[in-house]
């Protein structure tokens, strides 16, 4: 009993000290760090461990903070686009990557996976500029971080549905991967048709 007790302690202790000398990190580190002290081969008694290795853990962490990105920038464009094509592309954002990011949620959960609670520092820098801009600025900007923001995606959903080792997250990898191929398309016939 109170080996337990111990181990708990520090765990807390650790869990904690990681807290406060992750304030440099962004949400997608902090969550990172979690799952890496929740590794089952590591301290599995200490932190009841995660049930996926740790290249699908951070897959979900990357697929997190991309799904998260895509439904607050597509927020920001219904607030801010002018254009019709734009605006609809937003919605399906919205929409499509809202019900991405709670089946993610929902497999993260069954697994002890910790997902950020925010987007990274990357994607917040990306949505501080683009919420600068108006008009065809706008415009012009959102669709070319769509089309990247699209093409990571895709590659990141392709790799985890081929390499991935829980059946899971290879199951919502392989589900999604067409969805982000349709997005891609659509945003690149929207560039296209801007020129």
């Amino acid at each position: 009993m109170k080996k337990l007790f111990y181990t708990g302690m520090l765990a807390t202790a650790l869990l904690t000290m990681q807290a406060c000398n992750s304030g440099s990190k962004d949400a997608k580190e902090n969550a990172d760090s979690l799952n890496m002290s929740k590794d089952t081969t590591a301290n599995a008694g200490a932190t009841g461990g995660i049930a996926v290795e740790e290249s699908d853990a951070k897959f979900a962490t990357e697929a997190a903070v991309g799904g998260m990105a895509e439904v607050s920038l597509g927020k920001l464009a219904l607030e801010k686009s002018t254009n019709a094509s734009v605006k609809e592309f937003a919605t399906m954002m919205v929409n499509d990557h809202g019900k991405a990011n709670e089946e993610l949620m929902s497999i993260a959960a069954a697994k002890n996976i910790t997902l950020p609670a925010d987007v990274d520092e990357e994607h917040k820098k990306k949505a501080d500029d683009l919420s600068k801009k108006s008009g065809r600025d706008f415009d012009k900007d959102y669709v070319d971080a769509m089309v990247d923001g699209h093409k990571k995606t895709l590659k990141l959903m392709q790799d985890e549905a081929k390499d991935g080792k829980d059946a899971e997250l290879k199951a919502f990898a392989a589900k999604t991967a067409p969805i982000v191929q349709a997005h891609l398309d659509m945003i690149n016939k929207i560039k296209d048709g801007m020129k």
